[in-house]
């Protein structure tokens, strides 16, 4: 088993399309009209055919209160490995994101956590090489 896809529920696709393709570096693999909304994926540059990230509308009623009170939190509803994180949060400030959380070193690791402009907090890690796996 390993891991597909995973979702991250947005208020508007085509923002949260602009904002992770554009910003984040992701690159959109599918953009399906189904109704009124979209099945839009982005994945990684440097893994195509890894794991999707669905942008999906937040609509269900659930969506909400769940979102609302992780972001009231600062709980981030996904992580994204970077390899520098210094440079990535330089270059993501360059392009106007914002930050809710600074770069913190956690001991194993270093995070920071932005805010996606869709609803959701975002956090960013870069493990430490003595805390990386080998492959």
């Amino acid at each position: 088993m390993k891991l597909g896809m995973m979702s991250v529920f947005v208020d508007d696709q085509r923002a949260a399309l602009d904002f992770y393709t554009e910003k984040l570096g992701f690159v959109k693999k599918h953009d399906i009209p189904l109704g009124g909304d979209f099945w839009i994926t982005v994945v990684s540059p440097e893994d195509p055919d890894g794991p999707e990230l669905l942008l999906e509308p937040a609509g269900h009623p659930a969506v909400k209160p769940y979102r609302d009170a992780l972001m009231a939190d600062g709980i981030p509803l996904a992580q994204f490995a970077v390899t520098d994180l210094s440079a990535e949060v330089e270059r993501l400030r360059a392009l106007g994101v914002e930050f809710t959380q600074d770069t913190m070193d956690i001991g194993t690791a270093l995070i920071a956590v932005l805010n996606d402009g869709c609803g959701n907090l975002i956090q960013l890690i870069q493990m430490k090489p003595e805390n990386v796996p080998a492959s």
